[in-house]
């Protein structure tokens, strides 16, 4: 019952998938994150390892949707939006916000709402994500977070 705000969230981007040319050949593959936490000090877990796929719409907006383990030794899941507008010598700049859970310090482990400031480069096959995971007291341990990200296409 938790998921469901979020799938209704998530179906008001169906229209505007029916109308895009996606090619799911385009779809990046990673295995989860590495996360260097800000607070070096509490033991939390930096290697998160999971899987996850990110489906381009476009040059612009990404779908994504994944599972790992978090930096609290839990199960998360997420599902979002990538939402890259601008570009600065190869390197995408923009945001994902989309919704996350698993973490007990943040709506008892139930899912919660996110925007993170995310930096992608890009190749034919390898890509990286660089996201900075804001720290919210209490709730939620920052981090700068390294996605690596594999597609079987050349990306053309």
């Amino acid at each position: 019952m938790k998921l469901l705000p979020l799938l209704a969230g998530a179906s008001l981007l169906l229209p505007g998938l029916a109308l895009a040319q996606v090619d799911i050949s385009q779809v990046w593959i990673n295995p989860g994150f590495y996360s260097l936490h800000f607070d070096r000090n509490k033991g939390l877990e930096d290697v998160n390892p999971g899987i996850g796929f990110e489906w381009p719409i476009d040059k612009t907006f990404s779908l994504t949707a994944g599972l790992f383990r978090n930096s609290d030794r839990e199960r998360s899941h997420y599902a979002g939006l990538y939402v890259m507008p601008f570009e600065f010598h190869g390197v995408k700049l923009g945001a994902v916000v989309g919704g996350f859970d698993g973490y007990q310090m943040t709506n008892n482990g139930g899912w919660f709402a996110a925007l993170i400031p995310t930096a992608a480069i890009e190749g034919k096959h390898w890509g990286l994500n660089i996201a900075i995971i804001p720290s919210i007291k209490n709730r939620l341990y920052g981090a700068i977070s390294f996605q690596l990200k594999y597609r079987f296409s050349d990306g053309n």
